[in-house]
């Protein structure tokens, strides 16, 4: 359902709290997918108000460097690769 998809499509990326104002609380547009008109100083009320029993992909600052080069998913794998790990695909 839509609610479930904006949650797992994006992740918490749980940042310092000074690099939280300086992004704009980018860490938490998992809760911008859910509502898109609520503005980026309220998301940290918003994720308050969420029950602790949704999952929710947290992604620390560090791991986060891990995912720079992922930019596309993958069907088979259901997961982020790279775009050297694409299979090579012999001529006809």
């Amino acid at each position: 359902d839509f609610q479930m998809s904006a949650i797992h499509g994006s992740s918490h990326y749980d940042l310092p709290r000074v690099l939280n104002w300086f992004t704009g609380n980018i860490g938490l547009h998992h809760l911008h997918h859910l509502n898109s008109m609520v503005p980026n100083y309220r998301l940290q009320e918003c994720l308050s108000t969420i029950p602790t029993e949704i999952p929710v992909t947290k992604l620390a600052l560090f791991e986060s460097f891990k995912c720079a080069r992922l930019a596309l998913w993958d069907e088979t794998q259901r997961r982020l690769i790279r775009f050297c790990d694409i299979p090579k695909v012999q001529p006809a």
